[in-house]
C-alpha cells in the first residue's frame, strides 16, 4: 500500500509489478505519480513531461532555423558561381 503525496489517498501497488521510475495515476485525484522507492513503496509527484517536450521542441526549432540559414548560404554561393 502506498500513499498519494497530493491527496493522501491509499493506493494499492504491488511492489513486484512496478519498478523505480514507473509512473502511476492516483485513482482519487488523478495526479501523475512516480515510484521513487520500492521497499517500502513511496510515490512522488511525477515531473511534467510537457515542459521537457516544449524545451526539446524549442531546441529543434533553433536547429531547424540554423539549417535553413545554412541552406540559403549554400544557394547564394552556388548562384554566385554561375554569374562568372
Amino acid at each position: 500500500m502506498a500513499t498519494c503525496p497530493e491527496c493522501d489517498a491509499e493506493i494499492e501497488v504491488d511492489e513486484f509489478d512496478v519498478d523505480k521510475g514507473d509512473q502511476l495515476s492516483c485513482p482519487e485525484c488523478g495526479s501523475n505519480l512516480e515510484v521513487v522507492t520500492l521497499s517500502p513503496i513511496e510515490l512522488d509527484i511525477a515531473p511534467d513531461d510537457d515542459e521537457d517536450e516544449e524545451e526539446d521542441d524549442d531546441d529543434l526549432d533553433d536547429e531547424d532555423a540554423d539549417a535553413d540559414e545554412d541552406e540559403e548560404d549554400d544557394e547564394d554561393e552556388e548562384d554566385e558561381g554561375w554569374e562568372e
